[in-house]
């Protein structure tokens, strides 16, 4: 992929790495200012509504068809609007208020959990109301995924940014500790419908949150004036910033064809270890405890770096490939929580990093071109690797997600060297650090 007209010229990524000074802070400081405190609660609540429709649906679907690729298919779906309008969500996004686009965005994900609950509780459901419901739900997070990832600096303000986004992760991770577990025991009991109503009920909690903030203490960023071609204005800022680019096509490449755990993990349940939606449940659950501690730690860690995106994106694609061999499912699952904290580290470095380089009146552009391409792949990897893993089998699919995410980690890593003017030196000496980039004199030395 070109990093576009001008990309030769443009600062190497270290001239982009500086952020501002971050405040001495704890691992939880963001929350002692209130507004991010209100916020933080309410997604807490909404998020562990949110993971337990997606173990019930997931099964749903698994269960009116057998089909792992039907799985994929409702992934997908769920995700092409963010493919198809994502860049158009964030040219709304850096137009519109954030606080009021949010009460909007959030009403009506909850309105599609409620439609979806009352179809099933009424026994009417059929594949078919789940991928309509994906498909809204899907667009209305055109909007709502890039419009909460900027509200965080407009709440916390630059120097406290990277925590906040830390924490954000940390809370999505921990409502997926409990998510998943909570939607196993309703499945066996009383069937999904449950927890698609618990799922709607639970966007009460953000609304009110929003509503009860202080509008005086927002560090509002600058809106962009309505005007013609903001969308390619917002194209060519990136294009020509490579330490931008890049990082934004490893998380593409991350999103599209490592993420596909709802596919994997069903299987692996089903198929493989000869479990039922309890072991689902589980395998989630891991991944998400190794997520948490992944997003603590970057949380205490402060600004993402780009080394650091990069070795755990390589890491993350080396789990995956050793858990689908897995002999038992006990090794399974210790690999899963492993994975589930790498995968963690790549996204949360990924977009603190994106954030913080950003100038403020392009962030709501360039973070929905972020989120358009981490999680609007997913229409194009779930129904293949949903395929492969129906045709080959759980262990081969997942190898195939695993082996494409390293190689575009090692890609991303040696162009993003040459960018910033390093090679790789290999030293195999007892006691050395035997793989590191250093300054490569041949390119950095002036033309005669």
């Amino acid at each position: 992929m070109s990093t576009g007209p001008g990309a030769d010229s443009a600062p190497a990524p270290a001239a982009h790495d500086s952020t501002p000074p971050a405040l001495k802070q704890s691992m939880f400081s963001s929350l002692k200012i209130h507004n991010y405190r209100l916020f933080f609660t309410g997604q807490v609540i909404s998020n562990t509504g949110t993971w337990m429709q997606r173990i019930a649906q997931d099964w749903l679907v698994l269960t009116l068809t057998g089909s792992s690729a039907a799985v994929g298919v409702t992934t997908a779906l769920q995700f092409l609007p963010m493919l198809l309008f994502g860049l158009y969500g964030g040219v709304l996004v850096d137009r519109l208020p954030k606080r009021p686009l949010l009460l909007f965005t959030q009403s009506a994900m909850g309105l599609t959990g409620l439609a979806l609950a009352a179809l099933t509780l009424t026994g009417h459901v059929q594949v078919w109301h789940v991928y309509v419901t994906a498909f809204v739900l899907g667009l209305v997070t055109v909007v709502d995924n890039p419009a909460r990832q900027t509200f965080v600096s407009e709440m916390v303000g630059p120097r406290q940014l990277a925590n906040a986004v830390s924490l954000n992760s940390a809370n999505f991770q921990s409502a997926r500790l409990v998510g998943p577990a909570v939607a196993a025991v309703l499945i066996s009991a009383v069937g999904s419908g449950y927890a698609f109503l618990i799922n709607g009920l639970s966007f009460a909690a953000p609304i009110a949150g929003l509503l009860m903030m202080r509008m005086g203490d927002l560090h509002k960023a600058p809106r962009t004036p309505r005007g013609k071609g903001q969308l390619r204005e917002g194209l060519r800022y990136v294009a020509g910033r490579p330490d931008l680019i890049w990082p934004i096509v490893l998380v593409g490449f991350i999103g599209t064809f490592g993420f596909n755990f709802p596919i994997w993990l069903s299987a692996f349940a089903d198929k493989v270890f000869d479990g039922g939606p309890g072991m689902y449940g589980t395998l989630n659950t891991l991944i998400a405890a190794g997520s948490l501690a992944g997003a603590l730690l970057a949380a205490r860690r402060g600004a993402g770096r780009l080394r650091l995106l990069v070795a755990a994106a390589a890491a993350f694609g080396v789990l995956e490939i050793v858990a689908a061999f897995a002999p038992s499912v006990w090794i399974f699952a210790v690999l899963m929580v492993l994975t589930g904290m790498f995968g963690l580290t790549v996204n949360v470095t990924a977009n603190s990093y994106v954030q913080m380089a950003t100038e403020p009146q392009m962030r709501g552009r360039v973070m929905a071109l972020f989120m358009m391409v981490f999680t609007g792949g997913t229409p194009l990897g779930a129904p293949l690797l949903g395929w492969i893993t129906d045709e080959y089998g759980a262990r081969t699919g997942f190898a195939v997600g695993g082996a494409i995410s390293l190689l575009a980690a090692v890609g991303v890593g040696l162009i993003l060297a040459r960018v910033g003017g390093l090679k790789v030196k290999v030293d195999l000496r007892r006691g050395r650090k035997h793989i590191r980039f250093v300054p490569d004199e041949k390119r950095l030395a002036p033309a005669a």
